[in-house]
């Protein structure tokens, strides 16, 4: 099947930039395992051709309905924020299976993407069921049934070393409560942040990533070290100088810096900080060196 796009999209941008671990690219095709269902999407020019989901389906699960246009009239406050725009135009926020991101993140903690796309496969291999697609057997993201019946150990062979101890025990308190993801999409952002923040290893940063890529939290601003660094080096002047000077020494973040960053990001970009943040963190990972070069192109 194939979708003629009538809005902006880059599906290559918007699935390597860092908010998915489990797609795969082979030639011109993307292959991923959503919601136990295999996708396989290309984009050429303005057509998506793609196969294992209807149009409803792949319009939802990439944003399409996500007003790009309003969004950049929105978050473009400052000459660095439009030249990420310029450069990643299209990049789209996907809207993640909860349970799958939600595990990604906590997984995700001080690991380089590589590691946590090894991690994620391997606990797909081993504990996630097979799904058979054009002849091909893929496997599908595991439960949280599943994963809570898992020893540490078992879960340690996927690569997670102390995360495993994470991923059992919120695994086993979802299969005990449930993960309500329908009520926390009705409840406000810090509603919905401070019941992810009851689970074990959910700090801000990965309760802020899942409500962003899961639960339509668009004004939810995720900072990691390299978000620190662009805020350090384009928007100082928002920041006192004992502050910055703190953040400047410490190679870490803690909890109140997180804080003082996120509420910055939240504030100075608005409803839609969570774009602003993924096409900010994506210039930055390309083109971290070389900014100013890339600000004068816009």
């Amino acid at each position: 099947m194939s979708l003629q796009l009538s809005v902006p999209f880059r599906l290559d941008v918007t699935l390597c930039c860092g908010q998915v671990f489990l797609w795969e690219r082979r030639g011109d095709w993307w292959f991923g395992v959503v919601g136990g269902s295999v996708l396989r999407v290309r984009q050429c020019g303005d057509v998506l051709g793609f196969a294992g989901a209807n149009e409803e389906f792949v319009r939802r699960y990439f944003g399409f309905d996500d007003d790009l246009n309003r969004i950049a009239r929105e978050i473009g406050k400052d000459q660095y924020i439009k030249s990420a725009l310029h450069e990643f135009w299209g990049l789209r926020i996907v809207r993640q299976e909860p349970w799958e991101c939600f595990v990604s993140f906590i997984c995700a903690t001080y690991k380089s993407v590589a590691a946590i796309q090894r991690m994620l496969t391997q606990l797909s291999l081993k504990f996630g069921k097979p799904v058979e697609f054009e002849g091909e057997v893929f496997h599908a993201f595991p439960s949280a049934e599943r994963l809570a019946a898992a020893s540490l150990e078992e879960l340690k062979s996927c690569g997670l070393g102390y995360r495993a101890s994470y991923l059992q025990k919120t695994s086993q308190m979802v299969e005990a409560n449930g993960f309500n993801v329908k009520a926390m999409r009705k409840m406000s952002y810090a509603e919905a942040r401070d019941v992810l923040l009851e689970f074990p290893g959910v700090g801000p940063k990965v309760a802020d990533c899942v409500l962003l890529f899961s639960l339509g939290k668009l004004e939810a601003f995720p900072v990691d070290v390299r978000v620190k660094r662009f805020l350090l080096r384009h928007y100082a002047p928002a920041f006192e100088p004992v502050f910055m000077e703190k953040l400047t020494q410490t190679g870490g973040l803690s909890d109140s810096g997180y804080e003082r960053l996120n509420f910055f990001g939240r504030t100075y970009f608005g409803r839609y900080a969570g774009y602003a943040q993924e096409y900010l963190y994506h210039y930055e990972r390309c083109f971290a060196g070389t900014a100013n070069l890339k600000k004068k192109r816009s």
